[in-house]
């Protein structure tokens, strides 16, 4: 009669094979190196811009998962450079506002002869919403001849704004520009009380441990007043701390900076029925000719069938460029500044590469 084993003793000496293949299969394991993503050929493209001279130096950061998987820095650029970042400081003033409108003191709808009567034309009906979508039917920069928007106050600055001619009614024409954001900081100045650099600091900067970030005081470069549309200076790791609050839905460290209902009007789109010119931005580099291009103080590069954002960003031209990858949990910045601009390099045109390559690499 064949020997047989009690059931418990069947079952424990089963688990003790087990776990003896176990130990051996993670003594293997620790001996098998896990190979990095290979950002070598990001790496390559920002150094060429670097070494032929379009940048003195750049930084870069890219977190999925909210794991940082690729900080590098080149040229004359460490962690603690700071840079002015024209037009992706465009993302940083309308979260600003967002958290305004979260507070109630505004509304995405309020006109703004609400809270700037002397605005007496067309330009007074135009809502918060349309300043930040550019499609408020303001002109987008001070005409020739007028003086610089080089202010130390929005006020001075939207004083030189009432008597332009506008451009359109509102809501029906997109034209990206900087004027119209001058008027939406100004309502938030007024609505708060508080001056615009202040209002930044306590909203959006120290909460997020933005240090480094301000958009006063001005510089000696021409347009950077404090200037919504252009005038922001920053490091690599505060505007990284930004974005990781945004693709978290307004939470960062665990505490909520901006309600998942700004997040989501930021991000929709705010273009609506207006015009959008061919060859726009994301036509441009995406070769997509949807309208739904424009939100709150960003461009909706890429949306998916249901018309929800899926590649957000803030390009600038000096370079400097943010975005977030929705679809791969993804958000990344470049930190450079332009030092010349020859053989036809345009950083506006050049830096959206980025998330490309980075799905690439992702494979």
């Amino acid at each position: 009669m064949p020997f047989k084993l009690p059931a418990i003793k069947v079952i424990l000496l089963g688990c003790l094979i087990i776990t003896s293949l176990n130990i051996n299969a993670q003594k293997r394991n620790k001996n098998v190196k896990k190979i990095p993503y290979d950002f070598s050929a990001i790496d390559n493209k920002i150094t060429g811009w670097v070494d032929t001279g379009y940048y003195k130096g750049a930084a870069l950061i890219i977190v999925k998962d909210n794991r940082v998987i690729h900080r590098q820095f080149y040229g004359d650029y460490n962690a603690q450079s700071v840079a002015y970042i024209a037009s992706a400081g465009k993302w940083l003033a309308a979260a600003t506002i967002a958290t305004v409108v979260d507070e109630s003191k505004l509304s995405w709808d309020d006109p703004v002869n609400k809270w700037l009567p002397e605005f007496k034309d067309s330009k007074g009906n135009a809502t918060l919403r349309q300043l930040l979508s550019h499609t408020a039917g303001y002109p987008d920069y001070q005409p020739k001849g007028a003086p610089v928007d080089n202010y130390q106050t929005l006020a001075e600055s939207v004083a030189h704004i009432v008597g332009l001619p506008p451009d359109a009614l509102p809501g029906t024409k997109f034209k990206y520009g900087g004027e119209a954001m001058q008027v939406a900081g100004r309502m938030a100045e007024v609505a708060t009380g508080m001056d615009w650099e202040s209002l930044f600091q306590q909203k959006i900067a120290k909460p997020l441990h933005m240090d480094s970030t301000h958009f006063t005081p001005v510089s000696k470069v021409g347009g950077q007043s404090p200037m919504l549309g252009g005038g922001a200076r920053t490091c690599l790791q505060d505007y990284a701390n930004f974005l990781n609050m945004i693709s978290n839905d307004g939470i960062f460290n665990g505490k909520r900076i901006l309600s998942a209902k700004a997040i989501t009007a930021m991000q929709a789109d705010q273009v609506g029925n207006a015009k959008v010119n061919t060859n726009e931005f994301v036509e441009h580099v995406r070769k997509d000719t949807r309208t739904s291009i424009y939100g709150l103080g960003e461009w909706r590069e890429e949306a998916d069938v249901k018309g929800n954002a899926i590649l957000i960003s803030s390009p600038s031209w000096a370079g400097a460029y943010p975005w977030i990858d929705k679809k791969n949990h993804i958000y990344g910045f470049l930190l450079a500044r332009v030092a010349q601009q020859k053989s036809g390099f345009n950083p506006f045109y050049s830096s959206p590469v980025l998330p490309m390559m980075v799905r690439d690499i992702l494979k």
